[in-house]
Formats: C-alpha cells, structure tokens, sequence
C-alpha cells in the first residue's frame, strides 16, 4: 500500500513562482493536511501532482514544468475564496 503524500505551497503574486514549504509521507502528510484544515487552508487532492511536487526541495520554487498543473489549482482556489468573501458579503 502507497504512503499518503502531502506537499503544502505558498505563492503570491510577488513571487515568480509558487514555493515548497513542506512535503511529508504518512504521518507527516496527515500533519500537514491537518495544519491546513487548522488554518482553513484549502486541500486539493491530486496524486499525480503530488508525487512531481514531493520531488521538490521544501522552500524552493516549483519547476516551469509544473506550472500548468499548479496555476489552475491556485486559481481554483481564487475562485473559491471569492465565493466565499461573497457569500458572507451578502449574511
């Protein structure tokens, strides 16, 4: 049986491209997915993508490689957050 895998990035439009900042098997994994639901950070399960991004040194940049896959994910998550902001406008 394959170990989860789990790979945390940061980005933000300073950056020229999205950061490693952690990647974990199995119980590690399960911490770093647990911080993010701590922090109401949003998960996106992608296995493929993990296991590429598992492959980066935490704390450097993703590979041009796998900005593609990387860009609609954060995107996804822009339109996420929007629609929440917009939910709770209208409470």
């Amino acid at each position: 049986m394959k170990r989860k895998k789990a790979v945390a990035l940061k980005y933000n439009n300073n950056y020229k491209a999205p950061i490693v900042t952690a990647v974990g098997l199995g119980d590690i994994a399960n911490k770093i997915i647990n911080k993010a639901k701590e922090h109401n950070i949003p998960i996106v399960e992608d296995k493929t993508l993990a296991e590429e991004l598992s492959r980066v040194e935490p704390s450097a940049p993703i590979p041009p490689e796998l900005y593609e896959a990387v860009a609609k994910i954060i995107a996804y998550i822009y339109y996420i957050d929007s629609q929440a902001k917009e939910l709770k406008h209208k409470e």
